[in-house]
Parts: structure tokens; sequence; C-alpha cells
């Protein structure tokens, strides 16, 4: 439940120096990873967590609905990366067998084994720009944390309901 405005405390100076420098990572963090992902595999961020979602559901395979979800991105625009990656035979589109109106992607060999080269690459990138700066930090604690703020704030493939066609895909 949303507070009153007359309930509202400033934040203290602490709150603020954290919460400025969540928000600078939120923009730039993955910027960053994807600019070195990018230069090193000729992979996106997002074409590599396409791929490994895919590499990590059954057969394989999953909803492109539950694919945007998960990647975090409208359908619209998981739709577009979808094509560029079936364009370089990484994924490939097939109707959803249960239903027939909806679409899965589906990992290629070639995907999974582009996933596989790139990965090496994506855990330095996370272990640099991440993890070597937490060394010390309650990381199950900041994990906990980190996945409240999604699930008590509803913030659960909010990027995916962005398209009206999102319940049929």
């Amino acid at each position: 439940m949303p507070a009153d405005e007359g309930d509202l405390l400033p934040l203290t100076p602490d709150e603020e120096a954290a919460w400025r420098a969540l928000a600078r990572v939120l923009v730039a963090l993955p910027r960053a990873m994807d600019a070195d992902l990018l230069r090193r595999t000729q992979l996106s961020l997002s074409d590599y967590r396409v791929l490994m979602f895919l590499s990590e559901a059954p057969s394989r395979s999953l909803r492109m609905s539950e694919l945007a979800d998960l990647v975090q991105i409208s359908f619209s625009g998981l739709t577009r990366l979808i094509e560029r990656l079936e364009r370089r035979d990484m994924v490939q589109r097939i109707k959803a067998d249960t239903d027939g109106r909806g679409n899965r992607a589906v990992l290629t060999d070639l995907g999974f084994e582009r996933l596989r080269e790139a990965w090496p690459d994506h855990l330095r990138g996370v272990r640099v720009m991440v993890m070597d700066h937490l060394q010390g930090f309650d990381l199950p604690a900041l994990a906990e944390a980190l996945n409240a703020m999604i699930d008590k704030n509803d913030l659960r493939g909010t990027a995916g309901r962005q398209s009206p066609r999102r319940a049929q895909d």
C-alpha cells in the first residue's frame, strides 16, 4: 500500500547515497557489460541472455512471451532480437504445439555452441565488473534484498507486458 505523502520521510544521507549509486549502476553496468561482450564475442548482452535462457529450458525451447519476461524486454523488442538471431542461425521460431496460436523460440546447435564460446567472456565481465567489488559482502542477503525489490513491487516480467499481443504468444 503506498504511503501517504504526509507519512513520507526524506532519505537519510546514507540512503540517498545508496539510492544514487544503485541508480547509476542500473544504467551504467548493463551498458558496459553489453559493450564488452559485444566487442569480445559479437553477441550483445541481450543476445547472450536469450541464448542462456533457451539453453536452460526444457528442449531448449520457450514460448516467446515467457522469454520476453525472462529477458526483461518488450515483446516487440524480443521479436526483433529473435529475428536477428534467426538470421545468424542461432535460434529458430516454431509454432507452439500446444495451441498453435503462439510461437516458441528454439536454441539451435549453432546457438548453443556460440553461447559456450561466449560464456568465458561473459563470466570474466561479471567477475571484473561486479563480483570483484562485492568481496566481503553478504551475497545471499544481497540477492534476497534485490529479489525482494522485484517480487514485492510486482516487477517480474514487466518489460514483456508492454505488448497487447503477449497473451497469445
